[in-house]
C-alpha cells in the first residue's frame, strides 16, 4: 500500500467517481465489494460519500441529482494545474465541455469534458483534495483507459491536449496504445473492436486492484451485480469486466505471476 499526499502530475487520472440514483445501494455493494468505508458529506457537498481505505480517500459516490438525466458511469478525472486553459485547450482541439468549470468549495476545480469520439471525462485541479490518495492496494485504482470510436481523432486529441506520447501495442486483431507521461505509464487508449454493439459509445473505464480475480467475481454476483467476460490472464494481471447491481460496468484486475505485483502492494 503506497500513499501520496503530492498532487497528481498534469494528464494523470487521479480520481474516479460514481453518481447513481441510489447511493445507499452502491455504497452497500463497494463496501461489500472493495472493504471501503464511505463517509457522506453534509448538504454543501451535495451529500458526495468519500470512500476511504486507511483514512484516505480513493473514490467518490454521489447521488444523481433529483431531475437531472444522467448516465450511471464511473467519471475518471485527469489531474490539471490550470482547468480553465486546458478546456479551452479541449475546445481547440474539437472537444466539447459537458460541464462548465466549478469551483467545489476549497477542495479544488473541476469540469466534465468529451473527446471528439464522444468519450466523457472529468478535469481536476486539486485545492485541499489532490485525488486518490492510495495506491498499490486491493480497492484502489489501478487502471484507467479510453476506448473509442475513432482511435485517429481521440489519439490526436489527447496529444494535444494533455501531451500524451504512445506505447503502441497493437496486432493484427486489436488497436491500442499505452498513454505516457514524460515516458511513465498512465493509462491507455484503444479502438473499439468492430464486434462491440453499436450502441455501446466512446468511453472511459476505471480498473480497480484486487488481491484475486476469480473470488472477486463471485463477490460481484454475491452482492448483486453481473460478470460480463470470464477472468483471464493479461501481461499485467488477470482481470474481469463486470457491471455491479445498479448495472454500471467496471474492471477488476489481480496482479499475477507475469506481471508481478506492483511495488508497495499490500493486501
Amino acid at each position: 500500500m503506497v500513499f501520496r499526499d503530492e498532487r497528481w502530475p498534469d494528464g494523470t487520472p487521479s480520481w474516479v467517481d460514481l453518481m447513481v440514483p441510489d447511493q445507499a445501494k452502491a455504497v452497500a455493494f463497494y463496501s461489500g465489494l472493495f472493504g471501503w468505508d464511505v463517509r457522506t458529506g453534509g448538504e454543501e457537498t451535495g451529500f458526495y460519500g468519500m470512500a476511504e481505505l486507511r483514512g484516505r480517500p480513493v473514490a467518490g459516490i454521489g447521488q444523481t441529482p433529483p431531475g437531472q438525466e444522467m448516465p450511471a458511469v464511473w467519471t475518471t478525472y485527469l489531474a490539471v494545474s490550470d482547468v480553465d486553459k486546458t478546456v479551452a485547450a479541449i475546445t481547440e482541439a474539437g472537444g466539447q465541455v459537458v460541464m462548465p468549470v466549478m469551483e467545489v468549495m476549497k477542495e479544488g476545480r473541476m469540469a466534465v469534458a468529451a473527446d471528439p469520439a464522444g468519450a466523457v471525462f472529468g478535469l481536476w485541479e486539486a485545492g485541499n483534495h489532490i485525488g486518490t490518495q492510495v495506491t498499490a492496494a486491493p480497492g484502489t485504482l489501478a487502471w484507467n483507459e479510453c476506448m473509442s470510436r475513432d482511435y485517429p481523432a481521440a489519439k490526436a486529441f489527447y496529444e494535444q491536449v494533455f501531451g500524451y506520447g504512445f506505447q503502441d501495442l497493437s496486432n493484427d486483431d486489436f488497436t491500442y496504445a499505452v498513454l505516457l507521461l514524460d515516458g511513465r505509464p498512465v493509462g491507455g487508449l484503444g479502438a473499439l473492436p468492430a464486434s462491440v454493439p453499436a450502441e455501446v459509445p466512446s468511453n472511459w473505464s476505471a480498473y480497480f486492484s484486487v488481491a484475486d480475480a476469480d473470488a472477486s467475481a463471485a463477490k460481484v454476483v454475491e452482492l448483486g451485480g453481473q460478470v460480463l467476460d470470464q477472468p483471464f490472464d493479461s501481461p499485467y494481471g488477470r482481470q474481469v469486466r463486470v457491471l455491479d447491481d445498479q448495472g454500471v460496468p467496471f474492471l477488476v484486475i489481480a496482479p499475477n505471476e507475469q506481471s508481478g505485483k506492483p511495488e508497495g502492494w499490500e493486501e
